[in-house]
C-alpha cells in the first residue's frame, strides 16, 4: 500500500473542512496539511446544497457559538467575498409574524437583535409592504446584516488558498479506517492508501459521528439526517419575493421554518421542509440505504424524538407528500402564490446531532481526543461562520501539536 505522510489531515471538503485547511496554513506556515475528500469535488453535500444565506446571528442565544461565530463570520465573510470577487450581496432580511401569539417571540428577537448590537428594526403591516409588496403580515423585524452568497464558491477559495500555501486536497478518497499510537494517525482509504499525520480533523458532516468511532471515539451522540425539500418560484412569478423573507421560528427546534430567498442567481427558493431522510445522503424519497436507516432507526434518541415531537414531524411529512399543504404553508407569508407556481428544486440533508435523551443539538459541538479534533456538529449556520470556526479549529490542532 503506498502511505503518505503530512503534520494534519482532514477529513472533508465541505466549507468547514476547507476553512479549517486555509486557517491551518495561515496560522503555520509550511504545516503539511492533507484533505481527504470521498467525493468527486469540493461542497457535494451541505455546503453546495443550502441557501446561500449569510446569517446576521440574530436567532442564536447570547454566549452561544453559533451567536459568537455567526456575529463575526457574517461581517468577514461578506469581506472575504469582496476580496475573492465572489458574488454576494447584503440585502436584509425580514422575519414576518402572520398570528398573534407569535408576536412576543418576535419581540423577544428584537431584543435579541439589539443585544447582539445588530439593526434591527420593528415594522408595522405598511412597512412591511414597502419592503415586500406581495408579503402579509402582523408585524416583523427587518435584520440589516443578512445577505446571500455563493457558498460552494467560498469553499473551492478556500481551497485553491490552502494549497497555494501547500496543501494537498486529495479527492476521491473515503476513509475506511483509522488507527492511531501515541503522537501518530494513520488513516486507510478505499483505494488502499495509508495516509500518517500527527493531527486529524473530523469534518465528515454526515457522517462525523461515524468517523469518531472509527477512531475509536465515542462521540455521546449520532447524526440523524433530515433532508430539507425546496421549490422554486416559476421565473415569470420570482418577482413576487424581493429579498429574504422568513417567519418567526419554533424555539423548541433548530429549523427556521419554511422561508422565501432569493439567491444570488435570482432564483426564488421555497422552504425547507424537514422530513428525515432515508440515508444520510438522501436527498429525495427513493434513496434508501437499509444500513443506515437501521442504524437511525436503532437509535434510542431518534425514537425519544419522534414520541416527542409527532405532531410538529407528521405536519412536516404531510407538507413533503402534499403540493398543496406546502403551498399553504407559504402563503401565510406570500398569499398571492399557487401551486401552479410551483417547481421542483434540489434538497439539501441537515446533518442534525441528537443526544441518547432525544435533544436536538442546539450549537456547534467540537470534541478533543488525543490527536484528533472532532467538528460533531456544525449545520447553519456554519457555512457563515466559516471563518472563525476554521480558526477554532486550527487553534485546536496546533495545541494538540504543540504539547507533542
Amino acid at each position: 500500500m503506498a502511505a503518505h505522510d503530512c503534520d494534519v489531515l482532514v477529513i472533508g471538503a465541505g466549507i468547514v473542512g476547507l476553512s479549517t485547511a486555509h486557517a491551518l496554513t495561515r496560522a503555520v506556515p509550511g504545516l503539511r496539511v492533507t484533505v481527504l475528500e470521498k467525493e468527486s469535488g469540493p461542497a457535494r453535500h451541505q455546503t453546495g446544497r443550502n441557501s446561500g444565506v449569510i446569517h446576521s446571528g440574530i436567532y442564536y442565544p447570547p454566549g452561544s457559538l453559533k451567536a459568537r461565530y455567526a456575529l463575526r463570520g457574517s461581517a468577514e465573510m461578506v469581506e472575504f467575498c469582496a476580496e475573492h470577487s465572489i458574488a454576494h450581496e447584503v440585502t436584509g432580511k425580514l422575519i414576518v409574524a402572520t398570528d398573534r401569539a407569535e408576536l412576543p417571540r418576535l419581540h423577544a428577537l428584537i431584543q435579541r437583535g439589539r443585544e447582539h448590537g445588530l439593526p434591527v428594526r420593528e415594522l408595522g403591516p405598511a412597512q412591511i409592504t414597502d419592503h415586500e409588496p406581495a408579503v402579509r403580515g402582523l408585524a416583523a423585524i427587518h435584520v440589516g446584516t443578512t445577505g446571500i452568497c455563493d457558498f460552494g464558491a467560498v469553499a473551492r477559495t478556500f481551497g485553491r488558498l490552502a494549497q497555494e500555501a501547500g496543501a494537498s486536497l486529495v479527492y476521491g478518497a473515503e476513509v475506511t479506517r483509522i488507527g492511531r499510537r501515541p503522537g501518530r494517525v494513520a488513516v486507510a482509504t478505499a483505494d488502499g492508501t495509508v495516509h500518517r499525520a500527527r493531527a486529524l480533523v473530523n469534518c465528515a458532516g454526515l457522517h462525523s459521528d461515524r468517523i469518531a468511532r472509527l477512531a475509536g471515539d465515542d462521540p455521546g451522540m449520532r447524526i440523524v439526517p433530515f433532508r430539507g425539500e425546496y421549490h422554486l418560484l416559476a421565473p415569470e412569478r420570482s418577482g413576487l419575493v424581493r429579498g429574504l423573507v422568513y417567519p418567526v421560528p419554533d424555539p423548541a427546534f433548530p429549523f427556521l421554518g419554511v422561508h422565501l430567498t432569493r439567491g444570488i442567481d435570482g432564483a426564488v427558493h421555497l422552504g425547507p421542509n424537514a422530513v428525515p431522510a432515508l440515508a444520510r445522503e438522501g436527498y429525495d424519497w427513493r434513496t434508501l440505504r437499509p444500513a443506515e436507516l437501521a442504524g437511525t432507526l436503532a437509535y434510542r434518541g431518534s425514537w425519544r424524538i419522534a414520541r416527542r415531537h409527532w405532531r410538529y414531524g407528521a405536519g412536516e411529512l404531510h407538507r413533503s407528500l402534499s403540493r398543496r399543504a406546502f403551498t399553504t404553508a407559504v402563503r401565510r407569508l406570500l398569499p398571492a402564490v399557487t401551486e401552479a407556481d410551483l417547481r421542483p428544486a434540489p434538497a439539501g440533508v441537515r446533518a442534525q446531532a441528537v443526544l441518547p435523551d432525544g435533544t436536538l443539538v442546539d450549537d456547534f459541538l467540537f470534541a478533543d481526543s488525543p490527536g484528533i479534533v472532532h467538528v460533531l456538529n456544525a449545520p447553519s449556520p456554519a457555512a457563515t461562520a466559516s471563518l472563525p470556526i476554521g480558526r477554532e479549529i486550527a487553534e485546536r490542532v496546533t495545541a494538540l501539536l504543540d504539547r507533542r
